[in-house]
């Protein structure tokens, strides 16, 4: 019998049930260390009491609302967000495609009020930015571009963390914007450098381009800032997120300031479920949490002892090199493990891989001391146990 779900994600081993704070647990009850948090999505862990209570009581009263009509969830949520993320306005939509989807659309606005009939984005190479045919063609990995050629003409692209590959492209006039991740996760798990960041805005400033940064994934917290960018003493023009912005609940945003604040007009970008009550009660409960002395304090504490387990790794003779900023941490391996997952999974945790080398780790920002240790515990052990199976 054909699967009723469509087979776009392979096979599934485990059958989740239930989450609460660090952990999931399968049908048979069992017990999992989620270090993933749903590929960067539950923040908060699971079953967060502020996060659930917001659910509950918004169901209460109104699910939905047309955005033909104003909502007072969605006017508080995108104050709050804005002061957040320290940008002037936002689009809600449903996801980190749709975010980036609204970006794109921002630079051909931007490109058409100077004159450029079709501007072009500089993006780079391993960067990911979702799946919908204009993110995945700016998507720089070529696995995920299979069976779906031609993709769109709509880009230029450049090495990440390589300033100089970026000017060689400024001397084309059709250039409106950069779309860049602080972080790349999907790619790797590789951080930009300060003067590569810093280089792009100074770019961005003297050619007339926007700075738009891809934080779908690096934003609300996960970094140890609200938002990567901050790590680096520059200011975009344009931030998308998701992920980790909604807990759980689908949503995505693109926000924007000062000249790229005003291109959205009425009629030129819409979504029918974007910025419902329902997902922006649940936006605000994270910026609040996000933003409160608890979480400030947390981060205190976990994120020197998270770094130092992180560091220590490398001490294992499986381990070639880490990479981390905050709470995204890449461990690259001297040699391919493809049992790592099976074995992780047998030890009770939960992580994912990038590529044949390169474990990813996504824990929640919630973790105890005892966690961190309990966390980097069981990645060490599976290492070391899955190499032993090669």
């Amino acid at each position: 019998m054909l699967n009723p779900i469509m087979s776009s994600y392979g096979p599934r081993q485990l059958q989740i049930e239930r989450g609460d704070g660090c952990y999931l647990y399968d049908e048979q009850g069992i017990q999992y260390f989620d270090g993933l948090c749903g590929i960067g999505v539950c923040n908060l862990g699971h079953n967060h009491p502020s996060v659930t209570g917001a659910i509950q009581g918004q169901a209460l009263d109104l699910l939905h609302c047309s955005n033909l009509y104003k909502n007072s969830s969605q006017d508080n949520a995108a104050k709050s967000l804005c002061d957040f993320a320290r940008m002037d306005n936002v689009f809600f939509a449903n996801s980190g495609a749709e975010a980036n989807e609204a970006a794109l659309k921002l630079a051909r606005l931007w490109g058409k009020k100077n004159a450029i009939e079709y501007g072009k984005v500089i993006v780079f190479e391993r960067a990911f930015h979702g799946r919908t045919f204009a993110t995945l063609s700016a998507t720089g990995n070529p696995k995920v571009h299979e069976g779906f050629d031609p993709l769109l003409d709509q880009f230029y692209r450049a090495e990440y963390n390589d300033l100089d590959s970026v000017k060689a492209l400024a001397h084309h006039q059709d250039i409106a914007a950069i779309l860049v991740e602080p972080v790349q996760g999907e790619g790797g798990v590789h951080p930009a450098s300060t003067e590569f960041l810093q280089g792009l805005r100074q770019l961005a400033t003297n050619n007339n381009w926007l700075l738009m940064l891809d934080e779908v994934q690096t934003g609300n917290g996960r970094t140890g800032k609200p938002y990567a960018y901050m790590h680096y003493d520059i200011t975009p023009d344009v931030i998308t997120t998701a992920k980790g912005l909604g807990n759980g609940v689908p949503v995505g945003a693109c926000m924007a300031r000062r000249k790229a604040a005003e291109l959205f007009t009425p009629g030129t970008h819409g979504s029918t479920y974007g910025g419902n009550p329902l997902v922006c009660s649940v936006v605000s409960e994270v910026v609040s949490e996000l933003s409160s002395n608890h979480m400030g304090e947390l981060f205190n504490e976990t994120l020197p002892i998270l770094t130092e387990r992180v560091l220590g790794l490398t001490e294992l003779q499986q381990v070639s090199a880490v990479r981390q900023l905050g709470f995204m941490i890449g461990i690259e391996l001297a040699h391919a493990q493809p049992k790592f997952l099976e074995v992780a999974a047998k030890n009770g945790l939960l992580a994912n891989m990038t590529g044949p080398t390169t474990i990813r780790l996504l824990p929640p920002l919630i973790m105890t001391i005892d966690q961190v240790n309990e966390l980097i515990d069981k990645v060490a052990l599976s290492i070391a146990q899955s190499a032993k199976e090669e």
